[in-house]
C-alpha cells in the first residue's frame, strides 16, 4: 500500500499523531546505504526545502520525523515528515505553526461549531480524503473544526515542502502531492458555505475577530502555496478538488470570511493534467 495511505491513517487514532507502520525506515530501506540515505535525504531538505527543515529542527525527538522518511521516494518521506512533524509540534504548543516560521494560537473556541462530518454527504464517500476526514471512524477533524484546520495547515506544510523538492521527485510515477491540501480546502470552504446557508450559531461565532483571523492566516498560506504547485505537471491525480474551489459559487461565503474573494488554482486546470474526479455529490 502507498505510503501517503498510510499518513493520512495517523488521523484516525487522535488530531495527528506518529503511530506505528510498515513504512518505517528498517522496514522499507535498502539494507546497503540506509543511514547514507538518511543523511542525504536531510542535507537535501536543508539545501532544497529550508522551511521543512526547521520543521525538522524544532522536534524534539528525531526519530518520530525519520519514521517515515524512506529511501525509495525521498521526496514523498521528506513531505510525510514534514506534514506528520507539524502536527506533533501544533499539539506541543497548541498552536498553528506557519511556513514563514510564525505561529497563531488554536482557536479552541472553533470547537463548540457544528462537527464537520455534517459536510460529508456533500461529497463522494468512497474518497478517500472524505473517508480519512469526514466520515465515522476517521480523523478528529470530523468531529472539530479545529483539527479540521489543523489538517489544512499539516497539507499546506506538505505540499510546500513537495514543491520545493520537486528536483528530487521520481520520473518513474505520477504522485497526488496537490491532492491532499486541494481536498482540505474544499472541506474548509464547504464548511464555511454551509455555516452561512444553514448554521447560524457557527456563522454568527466564525465571524468573530479571532476565528475569523485564524482562517485567514491558514487560508492565505494554503491558496499560494496551491497554487504555487500549478505550473509542475503530474503532480496531482485528482481535479474534483481544483474544479470545486475554482468555482466561485462555492467561495461566496468564504469571501465574506476573507474580506476578498478566494483566489482559483485554475492555472492547476491544465490539459495535461489527470482526468479523474472525485467531485462533490449534487
Amino acid at each position: 500500500m502507498h505510503k501517503r495511505f498510510f499518513a493520512m491513517l495517523t488521523a484516525l487514532v487522535v488530531a495527528s499523531p506518529v503511530v506505528a507502520s510498515p513504512f518505517d525506515v528498517a522496514s522499507a530501506a535498502p539494507r546497503a546505504g540506509r543511514t547514507d540515505c538518511r543523511t542525504a535525504a536531510l542535507a537535501d531538505l536543508q539545501r532544497l526545502a529550508p522551511r521543512g527543515h526547521a520543521i525538522y529542527e524544532a522536534v524534539t525527538d528525531k526519530k518520530q520525523f525519520l519514521h517515515w522518511l524512506t529511501c525509495d521516494d525521498v521526496q514523498l518521506g521528506l513531505a510525510t515528515g514534514v506534514h506528520e512533524t507539524v502536527h506533533l509540534l501544533t499539539e506541543e504548543r497548541d498552536a498553528y505553526l506557519l511556513i514563514d516560521g510564525s505561529a497563531v494560537r488554536r482557536p479552541h473556541e472553533v470547537s463548540r461549531f457544528f462537527a464537520p462530518k455534517e459536510i460529508a454527504r456533500k461529497f463522494d464517500a468512497q474518497d478517500a480524503y472524505v473517508q480519512t476526514y469526514l466520515r465515522p471512524g476517521g480523523a478528529s477533524s470530523k468531529d472539530d473544526f479545529m483539527y479540521l484546520l489543523d489538517e489544512l495547515n499539516a497539507y499546506s506544510h506538505d505540499l510546500n515542502t513537495a514543491v520545493s523538492l520537486v528536483s528530487l521527485r521520481r520520473r518513474d510515477r505520477d504522485v497526488d502531492h496537490r491532492d491532499g491540501l486541494a481536498a482540505l480546502m474544499t472541506f474548509v470552504m464547504s464548511y464555511v458555505d454551509t455555516a452561512k446557508k444553514s448554521q447560524p450559531a457557527t456563522w454568527q461565532r466564525l465571524m468573530q475577530p479571532e476565528p475569523r483571523r485564524v482562517v485567514q492566516v491558514l487560508w492565505k498560506q494554503a491558496e499560494g502555496v496551491l497554487n504555487s504547485s500549478c505550473n509542475i505537471p503530474r503532480f496531482g491525480k485528482n481535479l474534483g478538488y481544483i474544479r470545486f474551489l475554482s468555482d466561485s459559487k462555492n467561495g461566496e461565503a468564504l469571501s465574506e470570511v476573507l474580506g476578498r474573494a478566494p483566489v482559483a488554482p485554475t492555472e492547476c486546470l491544465t490539459p495535461t493534467a489527470p482526468t479523474a474526479s472525485a467531485a462533490p455529490a449534487e
